[in-house]
């Protein structure tokens, strides 16, 4: 009897396809960035920008960053609290440019 194969986790299935498609990257962090200020958006953004980060190595990014890679790791855990001034270099490494709008009144 074949041993079948292991099984991966979701983390490492999303990273496969961020590294497959990078152009699924802005629609994946876009969604994530819609739903930042629901319950658990907070926890979910950093997984997300954990997920592009490791599609685009997390050695590379810390680099690009100018952050240790441990820092980074730390920042983007489930319980990471980064502050302003580390997603905007994270945001920068990644080759990310954040754009505001106002939105409707029905949006607020």
């Amino acid at each position: 009897m074949k041993a079948s194969p292991a099984s991966r986790s979701h983390d490492e299935a999303v990273v496969e396809l961020l590294k497959a498609d990078p152009s699924f990257t802005q629609e994946y962090l876009a969604a994530a960035l819609d739903e930042a200020n629901e319950p658990g958006g907070h926890v979910a953004l950093l997984a997300v920008l954990r997920h592009v980060a490791e599609a685009q190595g997390m050695s590379a990014v810390a680099d690009r960053a100018g952050l240790p890679r441990e820092s980074l790791y730390r920042a983007l855990s489930p319980r990471g609290n980064p502050t302003a001034k580390t997603l905007w270099a994270v945001f920068r490494a990644l080759g990310l440019h954040l754009t505001l709008a106002h939105g409707t009144q029905a949006d607020r």
